[in-house]
């Protein structure tokens, strides 16, 4: 019986994979059986050596977004066939107050760089007829507000429709386009939240499953969308929230 599920044979890139989902989403992958390039504007060093311990296969690659443009050539030649758009940034600010300084570095990053960093793998892949899957991460806010943080949600809502429109043009092109949309998630961006008694109980009020997510939760979903099991999965923007947006 065929594992529907695998992803023996396949290359993957992450971006933002040194830490954090990042590197929960490579170390997923890999386990899954694709060979990994972590890349990320630090060292993804600690990344390697997990992937190498669990048995997988993985190399490092520095990419900083702050060049929204930073990977227009990085596709050619390296036969990769699944790209996952992780890389990402914040800045709190309440609205009268946002800088555009704030707003650009933002929106430079999370949606500019995922674009044309989409769009050169997608190139590479239409050229040579071959067939590959995107998998974008989004938010809670490519649905909500929030607040304080403008440019964030802005470029998050951006991402849930750039995720759409690509899906639309390429899915009958063999390029699966899709995201996955992560709920308060265990991490160091995170931190300061759980630590705060209030705001901690409030989030978990919240959260029918009564957790805070892991990254390996985001990571299975991710998996999920890359491998063959979600071949008819187009444009899809998969809640994985605890539960969080069904309240």
């Amino acid at each position: 019986m065929i594992n529907s599920f695998s992803l023996q044979g396949r290359k993957a890139l992450v971006t933002g994979s040194n830490t954090g989902l990042g590197q929960a989403i490579a170390a997923g992958l890999a386990a899954a059986g694709a060979e990994v390039i972590c890349a990320a504007r630090r060292s993804p060093d600690e990344t390697l050596d997990l992937i190498g311990r669990a048995g997988g296969k993985a190399s490092g690659m520095q990419l900083d977004f702050k060049d929204p443009m930073a990977a227009r050539d990085i596709f050619v030649g390296r036969d990769i066939d699944i790209l996952v758009n992780n890389a990402g940034i914040i800045r709190r600010a309440d609205a009268v107050d946002f800088t555009e300084e704030d707003w650009d570095a933002v929106v430079d990053v999370n949606l500019k760089a995922l674009f044309f960093t989409t769009q050169a793998f997608a190139k590479e892949l239409l050229a040579k007829e071959r067939s590959g899957n995107v998998v974008n991460i989004a938010s809670l806010l490519s649905f909500q507000g929030g607040i304080r943080v403008p440019s964030y949600t802005a470029a998050k809502h951006g991402v849930a429709g750039l995720t759409k429109l690509l899906a639309n043009e390429w899915a009958a092109k063999g390029i699966n386009v899709n995201a996955v949309a992560p709920g308060y998630i265990e991490t160091n961006n995170t931190e300061a939240l759980r630590a705060d008694a209030a705001r901690n109980k409030a989030i978990l009020d919240r959260i029918p499953a009564n957790r805070w997510g892991r990254p390996e939760d985001i990571a299975g979903a991710v998996v999920f969308l890359s491998s063959p099991a979600a071949n008819y999965v187009h444009g899809a923007v998969l809640n994985v929230d605890g539960g969080w947006l069904a309240r």
